[in-house]
């Protein structure tokens, strides 16, 4: 079983705050990056699926938005 610790809860192990603020910083570039580019799928495909571009074009307009939102996004 675990120790049962009385006292405030500040007195257990010191916390590396530099190492969650990087954490933190990581899940949110994720979170954005990984958002900007399920959104750029989503607007290919509809590009791909309801004109008659094809493809390719529907390929080249995802890369073109994906780099614009990373430039964008910086």
């Amino acid at each position: 079983m675990a120790d049962h610790v009385e006292g405030p809860a500040e007195v257990g192990a010191e916390m590396d705050y530099s190492e969650h603020e990087k954490t933190y910083a990581m899940f949110i570039a994720g979170a954005k990056y990984g958002t900007l580019h399920i959104v750029t799928l989503l607007i290919a495909m509809a590009f791909f699926f309801f004109t008659a571009a094809g493809f390719f074009s529907s390929l080249i307009l995802f890369v073109i938005l994906s780099a614009i939102g990373v430039v964008l996004l910086r």
